[in-house]
Formats: C-alpha cells, sequence, structure tokens
C-alpha cells in the first residue's frame, strides 16, 4: 500500500492499536483527541511516528481518517473535526453503538439501522468503511491466534475504499470478508456484542471471528 498520512479520531486504547498498527506500517499518523496534551506520553512513545492534535488538525491532516471513538461521541467527534474535512476520503468506522447505561452491554441501535449508516449520512462525501469494530483492539494487528489467521468482516458502499481497507487489514495480518453495502453494519455491529459476551461469559478476550469456506 502507497504511504498515506492517516487521522485517528479517538485516543483511547482503539485510536492507539490502530496508531501503532499504521506507523508500524510506515505512514505518518496524527491521533486526535478532545485534549491533544494527555497524548504526550503516547507521541513519546512512539518515537516521533506519531503526533497529536484536535479533532479538526487530525482529520485535515489525513488522506485517510479512522474513527476510533465511543460509540455514544461519534456525532460529536465528527462535528469537532468538521464534516468538510472528510470530503472524499476514506474513513474506517471501528466503531460500535454499545450502551452500558443499564449496567449490562446492549446496542443503543439496531435492526432498521446502524451506528456505520449514521456515520455516512453524517459525512455523506466520505467514503466509509466499517472494519475494527469486531475484534478487541489488542489483536488489531498481527493477531496471533491458533488456526488463524481471522477474518476483519467490513462493509461500505464505495468498492475501491473497500479494496484500500482490504489492503489495510491484510497488512494487519487479516483475512478480510466483504459483506456488502454500509447497511451491513446493522450484522456487524451484533457481531460485537456476540466477541463482548463470550468474553464475559468466559473471562478471556483473545478470540476473534473466521469465516470457513472452500
Amino acid at each position: 500500500m502507497t504511504k498515506v498520512t492517516v487521522g485517528i479520531l479517538g485516543s483511547g486504547d482503539v485510536g492507539k492499536s490502530l496508531a501503532r498498527g499504521f506507523a508500524g506500517l510506515g505512514h505518518d499518523v496524527k491521533i486526535g483527541s478532545r485534549s491533544p496534551e494527555k497524548l504526550n506520553d503516547f507521541v513519546a512513545e512512539m518515537g516521533g511516528r506519531v503526533s497529536a492534535g484536535t479533532f479538526d488538525e487530525t482529520a485535515k491532516f489525513g488522506d485517510l481518517l479512522a474513527l476510533a471513538t465511543h460509540g455514544v461521541a461519534t456525532e460529536e467527534a465528527i462535528g469537532l473535526a468538521g464534516t468538510e474535512n472528510f470530503h472524499g476520503k476514506v474513513v474506517i468506522d471501528a466503531t460500535n453503538p454499545l450502551d452500558f447505561s443499564t449496567g449490562k452491554p446492549q446496542l443503543s441501535v439496531g435492526f432498521s439501522d446502524s451506528l456505520g449508516e449514521q456515520v455516512q449520512r453524517r459525512i455523506p462525501d466520505a467514503r466509509v468503511v466499517k472494519a475494527f469494530n469486531t475484534v478487541g483492539n489488542a489483536n488489531f494487528v498481527n493477531p496471533e491466534l491458533p488456526n488463524g489467521p481471522p477474518d476483519m468482516f467490513i462493509c461500505g458502499n464505495d468498492d475501491d475504499a473497500k479494496k484500500i481497507v482490504s489492503q489495510i487489514c491484510e497488512h494487519f495480518g487479516w483475512g478480510v470478508v466483504d459483506i456488502g453495502g454500509i447497511e451491513g453494519s446493522r450484522h456487524l455491529e451484533p457481531m460485537c456484542m456476540v466477541w463482548v459476551l463470550y468474553g464475559i461469559r468466559n473471562g478471556v478476550w483473545n478470540h476473534a471471528f473466521k469465516l470457513l469456506r472452500k
């Protein structure tokens, strides 16, 4: 994959894992936060391969963008980043609409809509691809699992954007399964719930999905 600038919106574990992965492939990365100064230690840890900025600075910086925010904060983050800064860009949507208000994880949207579709409607000129939402961030890059590699399930409306994201997934050590348009997020976001519930029930978090086919 040709070297690109990557802007990652979200500075939690998901955002940092993506930043490490892209930097490890030689891409220039900026990670965005409401308080960029809190990323000083992480930036220092990355040895100059990653910088930090506001959401707006990060969205302007990246030729390719990734949404790595909490699901409930995604729309606000896009607003802070400036919808005009997403125009024409490939956007990896790694978010899930997880709601913990009842004390148990559940989805805040589903069946007739999804967070992925809401993101695409919010930034209609962007090329949104849902990916990296069905596995824990510790396994984003080079997942070492028995009988691997596991598969990254993706969806989106732009075939060229999905080819780019597929290349990223493959360079990160994943097989890729494309399930179609962005409305496929209605199925991939519940897959996150399957991943979470299995982890809760078994007390383990080192698992991923694989599609078996002939």
